[in-house]
């Protein structure tokens, strides 16, 4: 019995070896054809298949720009809540902060906050799009799908909400004053500036964004662990929070396609500020915002 239960671990881990082996090569191959400028430029699938002791993968894969995959597109239907402008959506709710936002962040803090990795690792594409149907349509069973679903994949649908959304949460309006203040000299008038931006934001906005940077600042405080420092997380979340939608880019962006432009690198300042700045209170920030004017 003994000797047949070393021979189906080693079955076992013979096969996992051949399993992580090919994932390398596929990954591999992926991030090769995607290097490959005559891939990039065609439009059309390119399919591929990779075998290894047995085991053949089938790949099709097809360049997408940085640009178009990181497009704000606004949803038809206004009845759900991926590409649905976030007012309408806590009007509708009558909350502060949306169902969607608030029951990802729980379902992380509950067992994903020490993830290693968390919010950097893709979750599997395919759930990430059940739970977007799911949370569109309002389904009952939200709840449940969440507690049953890889905590990657509850991440990613997280950051997929705020990249979807019709303009950015820090609002297309504001988006050059917060280039502009991140980029000030003067510790004082850039914390003055900060502050201001922060308060003038429309409420919605506003208590969503300081809910969420209540979260990542607790998910900073597990670095030793999930290895996702304040910088990292500025790094995951600057850019969806702040990229323009596509009108507003145009007019207030040079577009580049090197994605560590100096416009990413403003959008992963502004959110590493707020991150690192001492928490002040809802009170605080509306007292401060008398003495400045709400024209920005």
């Amino acid at each position: 019995m003994e000797r047949s239960c070393t021979l189906q671990a080693a079955e076992s881990k013979r096969h996992l070896n051949t399993g992580a082996r090919l994932w390398g090569r596929v990954r591999s191959k992926l991030l090769g054809a995607k290097l490959d400028t005559r891939t990039a430029q065609s439009r059309n699938w390119q399919t591929t298949i990779i075998g290894m002791n047995g085991i053949e993968v089938e790949l099709s894969m097809k360049f997408t720009s940085r640009d178009l995959s990181l497009k704000r597109t606004p949803s038809k239907k206004q009845s759900g809540v991926f590409g649905v402008k976030i007012n309408v959506v806590t009007k509708r709710e009558r909350s502060k902060v949306p169902y969607i936002v608030r029951q990802c962040i729980e379902e992380v803090e509950k067992r994903g906050i020490e993830e290693v990795g968390i919010y950097r690792v893709s979750g599997v594409a395919t759930d990430i799009q059940t739970l977007k149907s799911a949370f569109d349509m309002n389904t009952k069973d939200v709840l449940v799908m969440l507690s049953d679903m890889d905590i990657n994949a509850i991440a990613g649908t997280l950051k997929l909400y705020f990249r979807e959304l019709p303009e950015p949460l820090l609002t297309d309006r504001l988006y050059p004053a917060f280039v502009e203040g991140i980029a000030l000299s003067d510790p004082a008038a850039k914390e003055n500036c900060m502050l201001h931006l922060l308060r003038s934001l429309p409420e919605p906005n506003f208590s969503t964004l300081l809910f969420l940077l209540d979260h990542l600042k607790r998910v900073a405080e597990k670095e030793p662990v999930n290895k996702m420092s304040v910088h990292n997380l500025a790094t995951v979340f600057g850019p969806t929070l702040l990229r323009p939608s596509e009108t507003e880019h145009k007019v207030h962006a040079n577009i580049v396609s090197d994605i560590w432009s100096h416009e990413v690198m403003a959008q992963v300042q502004v959110l590493l500020y707020y991150l690192q700045h001492p928490p002040i209170s809802i009170t605080e920030l509306k007292r401060n915002t008398l003495y400045y004017s709400t024209d920005v």
